[in-house]
């Protein structure tokens, strides 16, 4: 476009010219071997211009008649380059697929028409065609030659990586990630293999650096650098506390501050701040804490951060957090488990029965059950609660691919893999627990005298009389279930409950089998 425009731009020139000398009539006198030649001006113009035109073509037919060779030379070169790149894109396209054929055919064409010094990339067609006709040691080689060319280093390195994870050698896969990273820690497939050797030998220090590293060049978001280095900055902490408070102290608010809702950084830092006599900073750091996520570490070390404090003193401490996050089980079982210590049943009763309402799961159950126990002693309705703990959902624990912890670790025990724990509820559960909206009132159940031992609780048909024989579709397990029905009847005359066995629990597979026209005992 810019040379259109200056043809355009000289051509209109010349035309301002000519009509410019057009306007102005003179004539030319010119001597030459003694002889005087008049022309006009235009004409004069005008061969000047056709004289400059000629030796410029002519110029330029010389110049292309000295370079032919050069350029027919050229042509063939461009043209047998052209054919060899279409050929590595063709292998490039096969080795993808998975055609290790078409791959090698072509790996070997490009070869004759690109030099592989020239275009780097024939050496990875190469490798990716040995490893498709399953030679893996002739591919290690040709990986292994890449580590000589500074263009192909990386390359080199990602195959030896790649190799080394397919054979279970761990510690040579961190090798090459770790020289990988070092020449380039943007690599994330490096960094994280390095970063995960780093935390297993519980290298705190080089860990936090290569995160930096990672935020520095844009590897990862802010927010995830922050979350990564508080995670780490606890592991710090916790294998400081004993060799070292200060620095473990130092680590751990550092923690706090980038994730205040961090649960473990939090613990750490306050309990760090209580050997130091500092409660009410400590208070601070767990209030803050509790109210981005409430966890029972925190209301256990904020409850008890006085040592010296009466039941009553930990009571108020527990409502306090309580009013920080309302309508949250969490609050209600801390003020349940404090009152229950104060002896305040009235309290830890109607707190656990709320927390119950707002997520049924074992630890509420087994609460109430301890509550029970402590005020009355009914070992009915104690033994009824445990058969509901049994078959409640499970409290949340420290999860991290399919290991259940009660502490949190910084890192999976199972892949290495940092941050990997996260606090819920496991997803394993020993059954539903189905009852009425108004189950948490314990109605008063009378024991029944002692009987024989029973592997399975007894379903009764409401219904059904005691001596009526089994209906045809019902087989064997109706009889069964009428003959349950009038031992339990026999047992339990004159009582308007039925009698509580010894062992209150029912099997969910035997729940999902009996008859819809019945009700549980518990």
């Amino acid at each position: 476009m810019i040379r259109l425009l200056a043809f355009l731009a000289v051509v209109f020139a010349l035309g301002l010219g000519f009509a410019w000398l057009a306007d102005r009539p003179g004539e030319m006198l010119v001597t030459f071997n003694g002889y005087q030649y008049q022309v006009t001006l235009m004409v004069a113009a005008v061969a000047i211009v056709a004289v400059v035109a000629a030796v410029m073509i002519v110029w330029w037919l010389i110049k292309s008649l000295w370079n032919s060779p050069y350029t027919i030379s050229r042509y063939f070169r461009v043209r047998r380059r052209d054919r060899g790149y279409q050929a590595l894109s063709t292998g490039m396209i096969a080795a993808g697929a998975g055609d290790g054929a078409l791959a090698r055919k072509k790996t070997k064409e490009a070869a004759k028409l690109i030099s592989s010094d020239q275009e780097p990339l024939i050496n990875l067609l190469d490798a990716q065609a040995s490893l498709l006709e399953g030679d893996h040691e002739g591919a290690r080689e040709k990986f292994e030659r890449m580590l000589d060319d500074p263009e192909m280093r990386l390359l080199g390195l990602r195959g030896l990586y790649l190799e080394a994870e397919r054979l279970g050698d761990r510690n040579a896969a961190r090798h090459y990630a770790g020289r990988a990273v070092a020449v380039a820690p943007q690599l994330a497939w490096a960094a994280e293999s390095t970063l995960e050797e780093l935390t297993e030998r519980g290298d705190w220090d080089g860990a936090l650096k290569l995160v930096e590293a990672q935020k520095s060049t844009r590897q990862i978001e802010r927010d995830a650098a922050n979350r990564r280095r508080a995670v780490l900055l606890t592991a710090k902490a916790q294998a400081l506390v004993d060799s070292d408070p200060n620095a473990a102290r130092t680590a751990a608010l550092e923690a706090n501050k980038l994730a205040p809702g961090f649960a473990p950084a939090a613990v750490i830092a306050a309990d760090l701040v209580i050997r130091q006599n500092d409660v009410r900073k400590a208070s601070k750091i767990l209030e803050a804490a509790w109210k981005a996520e409430p966890h029972p570490d925190i209301a256990e070390l904020y409850t008890h951060a006085r040592p010296g404090d009466a039941v009553l003193d930990r009571l108020n401490r527990a409502k306090k957090l309580q009013e920080l996050k309302r309508n949250h089980a969490e609050s209600s079982m801390a003020v349940a488990r404090a009152a229950l210590d104060a002896q305040d049943y009235a309290t830890a009763r109607r707190e656990a029965e709320a927390a119950i309402r707002m997520d049924r799961r074992e630890g509420a159950y087994l609460l109430l059950a301890d509550i029970e126990e402590a005020e009355t002693g009914d070992q009915g309705k104690v033994r009824q609660l445990l058969s509901k703990a049994v078959r409640a959902p499970r409290d949340p624990a420290w999860v991290a691919d399919g290991v259940i912890s009660e502490r949190w670790a910084p890192v999976s025990p199972v892949t290495g893999k940092l941050d990997a724990f996260t606090w819920r509820a496991p997803m394993e559960r020993l059954g539903h627990l189905i009852d009425s909206e108004t189950d948490v009132v314990v109605p008063a159940i009378t024991a029944a005298p002692p009987a024989a031992p029973a592997e399975k609780a007894i379903d009764i048909v409401a219904d059904a009389p005691t001596g009526k024989p089994a209906s045809a579709n019902g087989g064997e397990k109706d009889l069964a279930v009428a003959d349950a029905a009038g031992e339990a009847e026999a047992v339990g005359q004159g009582s308007e409950l039925p009698p509580l066995p010894d062992d209150p629990g029912v099997a969910p597979e035997e729940a999902a089998e009996k008859s819809p026209r019945r009700f549980r005992l518990f």
